[in-house]
């Protein structure tokens, strides 16, 4: 292993928290490279479940070397970076990219749980991970889920449904800090992130060592969404990522019907009219609920950050 190939630096997550917003704002600047894939990731996936995936047609890194040539391209004088949502919740992704780069910088970035959570299973909803509509039914659902993990019946996007354990938060950067030092590891809070976004991409760069003065353009990336067709969703699914029968035939009638140089379009407008729509509005009594069942875990995370997450997220105000 190389420390000199590996990246300077990682944003780890988590999803929905402005993530792809941040990394595709840090890549347009020039002295910092990150690859055309966001989330490769390599470090949150066991080298047993990498080798069953492996494959030369998979964008996806399986092996080292694989890993690697995702920056290949950098200049030599550019930091390089990536950025994997799965990484902050994932138990052993810290340790793995210590071993790979000890020296490199953390970016965290955490979002008040229970919009969090919302967002996150629309999105796991969207993407066909998630198969139960309703996040409170999807919250029951965790100990037998917790089980199919622990007995590796479950996938690795599977551990992605166990929605308490990316509100971890103390337990998410104790790993890091452990790792990599409390100088070397960055929290961001999204509600800064959205509300004053100039001044945190300031402090990003001014913490990657970067020229600060480098105008950057806002991106409002990954939007909530929710499905608003399942049937809908499973054909698009399938034309754009799926295997088997379905998969071939609705990829076989796209290529009928649909020239070569149209058909992301064409999938890009099936999705966007068919299958997704703005969310509907929270329901309050819910999200006072969520509010009540992560505020120990608001705490902890105030009292370790030593800043106020209590009431800025609102925990402090009585739920419905």
């Amino acid at each position: 292993m190389n420390p000199v190939s590996a990246p300077d630096f990682f944003i780890v997550g988590h999803a929905k928290c402005g993530t792809t917003a941040l990394y595709q704002m840090l890549r347009a600047h020039p002295q910092i490279f990150m690859p055309d894939l966001k989330e490769p990731h390599f470090f949150a996936r066991g080298s047993n479940e990498r080798a069953e995936r492996a494959g030369p047609s998979r964008r996806i890194p399986n092996t080292l070397e694989q890993y690697l040539a995702l920056f290949a391209a950098a200049a030599p004088s550019q930091l390089v970076g990536e950025a994997s949502t799965t990484y902050l919740r994932s138990p052993a992704a810290a340790g793995r990219i210590a071993e790979l780069r000890p020296d490199a910088r953390i970016i965290a970035i955490l979002r008040e749980p229970a919009s969090f959570l919302r967002s996150l299973h629309l999105q796991l909803l969207q993407s066909g991970i998630e198969t139960e509509p309703d996040l409170a039914a999807a919250l029951e659902l965790e100990p037998q889920r917790r089980g199919e993990v622990a007995d590796d019946r479950g996938s690795f996007w599977q551990q992605a449904l166990l929605y308490s354990e990316h509100v971890r938060y103390v337990e998410q950067l104790r790993r890091y800090h452990e790792h990599f030092g409390e100088d070397r590891v960055l929290v961001l809070i999204y509600e800064d992130f959205r509300s004053d976004n100039e001044r945190m991409v300031r402090r990003v760069l001014s913490f990657l060592e970067v020229d600060e003065q480098v105008g950057l353009e806002r991106t409002d990336a990954n939007p909530t969404v929710r499905v608003r067709a399942s049937r809908a969703s499973g054909i698009v699914q399938a034309v754009t990522l799926g295997r088997g029968p379905q998969s071939r035939a609705a990829k076989a009638a796209v290529k009928i019907v649909t020239p070569r140089r149209l058909r992301h379009g064409a999938v890009r407008t099936l999705t966007r009219t068919l299958v997704r729509r703005k969310p509907p509005p929270a329901d309050d009594l819910f999200m006072g609920e969520l509010r009540e069942r992560f505020r120990s875990e608001v705490i902890a995370a105030s009292e370790y950050l030593g800043r106020d997450l209590v009431s800025l997220w609102g925990y402090d105000e009585p739920q419905p």
